[in-house]
């Protein structure tokens, strides 16, 4: 039987999810069947929940409602909480509490402290989510994410099961060990990474420090090659980059991907643990993009070895690395989805 994801992957794509863009969501005004395509809504009113580390800026569709199942959607380089503003309404619509943070370095999200190193290894984004929890009493929730969301969701899934029921992510698995940050990458691998180096330089801290929303342009366009984004898209997501924080966690997260940074010692056990690449044991639904040029789809098969729960794999057709902009309905489609995976026994 094909599953509800693959028949909106499908050339018919989600006809029976038109009607809920029309649906109020009692927390936040979303009008999708009605606004004109360069329009584009953000997610409001921006709530705040200290951690140990952080003040985290977030939105949530239900804060009233303890009892509704959660999903936290996690954003990547270079967009905002934003990207989810079409995903949203059609989780809500089913029932779901959203939870829709800004990472460490985008938005309103601040550090407590101007001593805390300003990091972005794997090991703290994961962290910050299960610290969100924490803050907002919340147990257990699907993550679901894509680039470093993709990055913090996986971490988050690996090394806090019990805190997961279910994980979405972009290109599967993303952890990395450290031994292998230095392995030889074929030519053209490397080419469609060339930020990843820039990132490395006085220059490129400077550019990107200069011309934050032009570096957010080139890289939709570049990560995205057949996505006509629009102007107001960028005008939503462009905010984000104001954080003072923003051009050091973004530029960190490369450099300490390939040993230019050293981690934060606070998160040294997690990246220890996360070295030796930690098995993913939570239901999960992984979708590869089929004209994201930086990591190129799959069949899945190449990271089987990681996910040791219930696992489906899916090629979004058409689509580039932002799915939950560009294919709203899809990414939603892979929460319920990935919900209904850890009720079906195996």
């Amino acid at each position: 039987m094909r599953s509800p994801l693959s028949l909106l992957i499908s050339p018919i794509r989600g006809i029976l999810f038109l009607a809920l863009l029309s649906l109020p969501c009692s927390s936040m005004a979303l009008d999708s069947a009605t606004r004109s395509a360069d329009s584009v809504l953000t997610l409001t009113p921006i709530r705040y929940a200290n951690t140990s580390t952080l003040s985290i800026a977030y939105y949530d569709s239900a804060p009233s409602d303890s009892a509704a199942p959660v999903a936290i959607l996690i954003h990547g380089f270079p967009y905002s909480i934003d990207t989810y503003v079409d995903v949203v309404p059609k989780l809500a619509a089913k029932g779901y509490r959203l939870i829709v943070p800004y990472l460490r370095g985008y938005g309103t999200t601040s550090f407590l402290s101007p001593t805390t190193p300003r990091s972005a290894e794997q090991a703290a984004l994961g962290k910050d989510i299960i610290d969100l929890m924490d803050a907002l009493s919340i147990d257990k929730a699907i993550f679901a994410g894509y680039d470093w969301g993709s990055v913090a969701a996986n971490v988050a899934a690996a090394l806090w099961p019990d805190r997961c029921t279910g994980m979405v992510a972009a290109n599967s698995y993303l952890i990395q060990s450290r031994r292998a940050a230095w392995a030889i990458a074929p030519p053209a691998s490397l080419a469609t990474r060339w930020y990843f180096y820039v990132f490395l330089t006085p220059q490129g801290y400077s550019a990107l420090a200069s011309d934050a929303r032009g570096w957010a342009a080139t890289l939709w366009s570049k990560n995205s090659p057949q996505w006509n984004w629009t102007q107001a898209q960028l005008d939503a997501a462009a905010p984000a980059f104001r954080n003072p924080d923003y051009v050091d966690i973004a530029t960190n997260f490369y450099r300490n991907r390939l040993l230019y940074a050293p981690g934060d010692p606070a998160y040294a056990d997690l990246a220890g643990q996360l070295d030796s690449l930690p098995i993913i044991q939570v239901p999960s639904v992984t979708l590869d993009p089929d004209q994201a040029p930086v990591f190129p789809a799959t069949n899945g098969s190449s990271t089987a070895q990681h996910f040791a729960g219930p696992r489906v794999h899916h090629i979004v057709q058409d689509c580039g690395e932002n799915i939950p902009l560009q294919k709203p309905q899809v990414f939603a489609e892979a929460v319920l989805e990935v919900a209904a995976l850890g009720k079906r026994p195996y």
